[in-house]
């Protein structure tokens, strides 16, 4: 089933002298090498929702960069109040909030060397790995001024590399295989440290040298901070939003998980917790699969909208390693819930790779439905799909094929609910007696739903009519008949 759109231009699809207004508009709001409508970036965050430029430039902006810098609390809840909020709660912050507040923080100059060391190395080892390991090119989503990024897809053979070395490392005794956790405050703080710089250093690059035309300044420097400055800022040829959410944070995750397991086993014997393999297992598979579908990552609202700022920059190196892996390092002290039940954890691994497999699926059929541009079937039959026209900021008219079948005819996006599940499931080995192990699990869904949003504000925007058309085929945006 193909609907195509009128020649009319709608919105989303404006006709030349409509766009130079547009472009007119865009200028005098700072919004360099943007149209008006669909490519907004800077407004994206709050699209469709009446609150006021204030509220949202710099009140949530704050808020949000002060929420970050507190989350760093949860590595000292986890190692020194049994990895209760309660217990933080009733015995330090609540008597005396400020110095509660800064035990999160360690000071540069306190921070252990071999923390340093390890972040240096980290970082090191994931740029050599990302320029120069051998692999496709790859083209990502055309932005609003009309620029076609490009990727050498390295993704898996980078992620094995990188996790061989370390597990070698510390088999050769260079260093203990539980580093992680056990330097655990030393390398978050070091790490909140070099990405606020990073935050500041993109920042001032977006205005004095920008990679490209996909950028610009809201006129409020707190905003701009935290959304940042630019859409595909590159530092020395190094693509910095493919280096910080993919080649650094999701390693990272996967290097932690496997340290909590050796520091869990090195209190057994040897022995690796089943808490912690359960967790373990889990976690790994889905990082392998996000490499795996790598290219399929450049297309999503992290790369195509989000800006290189202390949002997506700041978050991928610092709030990823906090939250992402709490719930293995809460599992270091609190491993027996499973012990006792071997076909829970089996139901458990079998249930968590079945969300996986859903979740990695439902990408791949959007990504071989894009690579065969709609000629191939779906579930056994002939794909369908909405043909949606969108204008560049060249005033190029291109095409969108929106694909209503298969896993995307159930919602929008379905492929959050598996992967929501499979949060869930190497979380709930820790037992149910704690919030810690869940609170990715929770943040998680706050996070693909406000994601959910933003995409349909951002969708109408770009496509106007033809949106309106596809959300009439698929009126779910996560959750059948809920939401």
């Amino acid at each position: 089933m193909v609907l195509t759109r009128s020649k009319t231009p709608q919105k989303g699809a404006a006709a030349p002298s409509a766009r130079k207004s547009e472009e007119k508009d865009a200028a005098a709001a700072g919004l360099r090498g943007s149209t008006a409508n669909w490519a907004n970036q800077n407004e994206a965050v709050a699209d469709g929702v009446l609150i006021s430029g204030f509220m949202r430039r710099t009140v949530m902006a704050a808020a949000t960069m002060v929420y970050g810098q507190l989350i760093l609390i949860m590595w000292y809840i986890n190692k020194n109040r049994n990895g209760s909020f309660q217990e933080y709660w009733t015995e330090e912050l609540s008597v005396d909030p400020f110095p509660a507040l800064m035990k999160a923080f360690v000071m540069p100059g306190d921070i252990n060397v071999l923390a340093w060391k390890f972040i240096g190395v980290f970082f090191a080892v994931s740029v050599t790995l990302m320029k120069l390991v051998p692999g496709a090119v790859v083209k990502g989503p055309v932005t609003p001024t009309g620029h076609v990024p490009q990727y050498i897809e390295n993704g898996v053979s980078s992620f094995i590399i990188h996790i061989a070395l370390f597990v070698s490392g510390g088999i050769a005794e260079f260093y203990k295989l539980s580093i992680v956790y056990d330097e655990l405050a030393g390398i978050l703080n070091g790490l909140n440290y070099i990405a606020l710089v990073l935050v500041v250093v993109l920042y001032i690059k977006g205005i004095v040298a920008p990679t490209g035309e996909d950028g610009g300044t809201s006129g409020n420097p707190l905003f701009d901070l935290f959304w940042g400055t630019e859409l595909y800022p590159s530092i020395f040829g190094v693509d910095v939003k493919q280096f910080t959410n993919c080649r650094f944070g999701m390693v990272y995750w996967a290097v932690a998980t496997i340290s909590c397991g050796a520091a869990a086993a090195d209190r057994h014997g040897g022995v690796l917790p089943l808490t912690l393999l359960t967790t373990a297992v889990l976690q790994l598979v889905y990082i392998l699969k996000f490499f795996w579908w790598e290219a399929g990552y450049f297309s999503s609202i992290d790369i195509m909208q989000d800006r290189a700022g202390y949002y997506i920059c700041w978050g991928c190196l610092v709030y990823l390693p906090t939250v992402y892996t709490s719930m293995s390092v809460y599992m270091v002290d609190h491993d027996d819930w499973l012990e006792d039940r071997p076909i829970q954890a089996q139901v458990i691994i079998l249930l968590g790779l079945l969300s996986i497999w859903c979740n990695y699926d439902a990408d791949q059929m959007r990504v071989d439905f894009r690579k065969a541009k709609g000629k191939c079937n779906i579930w056994g039959a002939p794909a369908e799909y909405i043909t949606a026209t969108y204008t560049t900021a060249d005033g190029e008219s291109r095409k969108s094929l929106l694909l209503v079948s298969g896993w995307w005819g159930i919602s929008r996006h379905f492929h959050y609910i598996p992967e929501i599940t499979a949060a869930f499931f190497w979380s709930c080995g820790a037992g149910f007696t704690s919030f810690m192990p869940f609170f990715y699990t929770v943040y998680l869904i706050i996070l693909l739903v406000d994601r959910s949003v933003r995409d349909d504000s951002r969708c109408r925007s770009k496509y106007g009519a033809d949106w309106d058309k596809y959300t009439a085929r698929v009126p779910y945006k996560i959750v059948p008949y809920i939401f």
